[in-house]
């Protein structure tokens, strides 16, 4: 045993301990979040996770332990396992665009696996000891990198950072970094026709013009700040904007607590009449089930003002679960991926294709169309609306790509 162990650790082998002597009637979930994407164990994602659990743990006489390595241990009274059970349900929607997270669905135990004390103490000791063992690992680790390491080509965010990039943003003329990105129906055989364009301020060409050697994205609070910063910041430019095309028929996607700001009140009040309601609010699903009273307070704001509102950043696997009517969604964009065409009659597949039904196919946007092949697949399943880089490139020649009417409608095994 090394010198030292993880504070949160230690709690969670007390605790293992204590368990020895008196396990009947306790159950323990533990939530493998440390085998999700990387992209989806961020600060902020985490953080919600464990907010949902630690309103439980006064509630049911509960302990909660977050591990270094971001997995969430949950103990309980057994007669409130189902009530638990519905929060791992909750905690594996905000993170049902990772592979890991569907496999609870087909009764795998790759995101959550629950422990009955009385009778699998065995197995739960045994997850105990691995945590123990990679405790002494990571510390070993950390021993090693303190002794000299290459800094990375990109250093990360911190507040101070964060402070000097919010500076520069408010002073300086963010106009060329503005980008826009047409929302086209596509019918078979002819060209795009846009219907608005999604109005947007490029991540990485902000990075490389101001902090090229910072990785701005790298913390996710930090981030959700300089988002919200740069929201303001696309209000004011685009209230002030000579641009006729950015007078109507755009879309934006802005954090809720922007809705709620006096710079989107001032933007909503300078809007000709009319324009309200040919622009489009995009909101991400994380944003809304961190808080879902913000999420109405401000869905209903501007829904009376006449926006439509969307819900951004939803993939194949997150699609079965996306209540639009009861979110009081007007659209949703779904992003593409090649495994959405897969073969054969599995049940997550029928799961995708009757949520296309359910949320409405004319009300889904397919975004990230970056190839023919997206474009063919939205056809034939019946979505109406797209947009991506190969949206971009039919629009900007002539006369499109030569699609074909045969081969653009040609049988297809991802939607029957």
């Amino acid at each position: 045993m090394t010198d030292r162990v993880s504070t949160i650790e230690q709690l969670l082998f007390d605790y293992a301990d204590r368990m020895k002597r008196a396990p009947e009637g306790r159950r323990v979930v533990v939530m493998h979040l440390s085998r999700l994407r990387p992209d989806n164990r961020g600060t902020h994602q985490i953080r919600i996770a464990t907010n949902t659990f630690e309103a439980l743990v006064k509630q049911f006489e509960g302990q909660m332990f977050v591990l270094q390595q971001g997995d969430i241990v949950f103990a309980c009274r057994a007669e409130n396992a189902i009530a638990i059970d519905n929060a791992v349900t909750k905690v594996r929607y905000l993170f049902g665009d990772d592979p890991v997270a569907a496999q609870i669905e087909d009764g795998g135990d790759g995101f959550a696996t629950w422990y009955a004390l009385d009778d699998k103490t065995g197995a739960f000791f045994e997850f105990v000891e691995s945590v123990r063992r990679e405790d002494e690992r990571r510390r070993k680790r950390l021993t090693t990198l303190a002794g000299g390491s290459a800094a990375n080509e990109r250093q990360p965010m911190d507040a101070a950072g964060l402070n000097e990039l919010v500076t520069t943003i408010a002073r300086a003329d963010l106009s060329n970094l503005l980008r826009r990105q047409s929302v086209c129906t596509i019918p078979v055989g002819e060209v795009p026709k846009p219907l608005f364009r999604e109005v947007y301020v490029s991540i990485s060409d902000l990075r490389d013009a101001v902090m090229p050697k910072r990785d701005i994205a790298s913390d996710r609070w930090l981030f959700k700040y300089l988002t919200q910063t740069l929201d303001k910041r696309v209000l004011a430019l685009l209230r002030k904007a000579d641009d006729s095309d950015l007078a109507h028929s755009f879309s934006l996607n802005l954090n809720i607590a922007t809705l709620l700001s006096p710079e989107f009140q001032a933007f909503d009040a300078g809007l000709r009449a009319g324009a309200r309601g040919s622009i489009v609010i995009e909101v991400e699903k994380v944003d809304i089930f961190g808080d879902i009273g913000a999420y109405i307070f401000a869905r209903d704001f501007v829904r009376e003002r006449g926006y439509r509102v969307c819900l951004d950043g939803v993939t194949r696997l997150t699609l079965p679960y996306v209540e639009r009517a009861r979110l009081g969604l007007d659209l949703v964009k779904l992003f593409w991926s090649a495994d959405m065409i897969e073969q054969g009659d599995g049940e997550r597949q029928k799961d995708f294709i009757a949520a296309l039904d359910r949320v409405g196919k004319a009300r889904l946007i397919l975004a990230r169309c970056d190839t023919e092949q997206a474009i063919a697949f939205g056809q034939h399943a019946g979505i109406k609306l797209f947009q991506g880089r190969f949206v971009e490139k039919m629009l900007s020649a002539a006369a499109g790509p030569t699609l074909t009417r045969n081969r653009l409608a040609a049988p297809h095994a991802a939607v029957r």
